[in-house]
C-alpha cells in the first residue's frame, strides 16, 4: 500500500485499522500479504481541511462599526476569530465570509484581515481589516502599541494595590501546552490595572493592555492570586463559579481605540456586557 499509493506505512496500518482496506472482499489485517492476482481494495476517507474558512452566519455577532477600510464587530463568547487545528466551532472570519464582507486578502489564508484576535472564552470588541492599506496601517499600529485596548475582568478577592502594573513575562505553561505561565524566558507582557468596584468576594477591574499576549490577562491575574471569576482554568473558584453560573472566564473587551487608518481621525468603540457577565455582576454585587 505504502508502495503503491506513495504514503507512509503508518498511513496504511491506520486505514487498515480503520476497515478501510480489503484483500480479495475481506477485511484485510497488517499482516496480510497480497499474492499476485489478488484485489486489493482501499477506501480513503472524506479528510477537511482544518484551516478551511466555511461561510456560515455565527447568530450572536453584531456588527458595530463598517465602512471601506474596516470592520468593527462585537464577538460573543464561543466563537473563535479565525479556524486553526482541533477547533471545529463557529469563526468571525466564517461569519464574515457568509455575510457577504470582502475582507483584505493580507496575512495567511485562514486569517485574512485579522490583525487582533480575542480567546474563543472571550467576548467583546475586535477590528478586521478589509483593504490592504487598513491592514498594514492596523497591523503596524497593534504592533507598536498605539491602539489602546480596554477589558473589563471580574476578578476574585482584593488586589492590592486597588491600582497598579504588571511587568511579567509569559510563555507557554511547562507541564500544560493549552496554558500559559508567568516564565522566567518569556515575552515581555504588560497589564495595567485599576479597581472600579470591590464587592464581598470580587472586584470589578478596568484593564488596559500594552503588550497582546495568549491569555495575557488571565495569567497575570492569576500570578497575583486574583483569577478571573470563572476562569477554572488559571485556578477560579469552582463553587463561586457554579453559584454565578458561569461557564467561562469573566473577562470582556470593552473598548478599542486607534487612528482610522484611512482619515488618520481617532475613533473609539465600546462593547457591552453580554447577559452572562451582566447577571453574574449583578449577583456579586447583591452578596454583602
Amino acid at each position: 500500500m505504502a508502495r503503491m499509493f506513495g504514503f507512509s506505512r503508518t498511513k496504511a496500518a491506520d486505514l487498515i485499522a480503520q476497515q478501510l482496506v480489503q484483500v480479495d472482499s475481506v477485511a484485510a489485517s497488517k499482516s496480510d500479504r497480497v499474492s499476485a492476482g489478488a484485489m486489493l481494495d482501499v477506501t480513503f476517507p472524506d479528510e477537511t481541511d482544518p484551516l478551511e474558512v466555511v461561510p456560515e452566519i455565527v447568530e450572536g455577532i453584531r456588527i458595530i462599526h463598517d465602512d471601506d477600510s474596516i470592520v468593527v464587530i462585537d464577538k460573543p463568547v464561543g466563537v473563535a476569530v479565525h479556524p486553526s487545528p482541533g477547533w471545529s466551532g463557529p469563526t468571525v472570519v466564517g461569519h464574515l465570509a457568509g455575510a457577504g464582507f470582502r475582507i483584505s486578502t493580507s496575512g495567511a489564508k485562514e486569517r485574512e484581515g485579522i490583525v487582533q484576535r480575542l480567546d474563543v472564552g472571550t467576548s467583546g470588541v475586535m477590528v478586521i481589516a478589509k483593504s490592504e492599506h487598513s491592514y498594514s496601517v492596523l497591523k503596524n499600529a497593534f504592533r507598536h502599541r498605539t491602539v489602546e485596548k480596554t477589558y473589563h475582568a471580574l476578578v476574585q478577592g482584593h488586589p492590592d494595590p486597588l491600582s497598579g502594573t504588571v511587568d511579567a513575562p509569559i510563555g507557554r505553561h511547562p507541564r500544560h501546552d493549552y496554558k500559559f505561565a508567568v516564565m522566567a524566558d518569556g515575552r515581555h507582557s504588560v497589564t495595567h490595572y485599576e479597581t472600579l468596584e470591590a464587592h464581598r468576594f470580587a472586584s470589578l477591574l478596568q484593564i488596559r493592555l500594552e503588550t497582546g499576549r495568549t491569555h495575557q490577562i488571565r495569567v497575570h491575574m492569576a500570578a497575583l492570586k486574583h483569577p478571573c471569576v470563572g476562569d477554572t482554568t488559571y485556578g477560579a473558584d469552582p463553587t463561586l463559579t457554579k453559584r454565578l453560573g458561569l461557564e467561562r472566564q469573566w473577562l470582556h473587551a470593552m473598548k478599542l481605540g486607534f487612528e482610522h487608518p484611512e482619515s488618520g481621525e481617532q475613533v473609539e468603540y465600546e462593547s457591552s456586557y453580554p447577559d452572562d457577565l451582566a447577571h453574574a455582576l449583578e449577583v456579586i454585587r447583591d452578596e454583602r
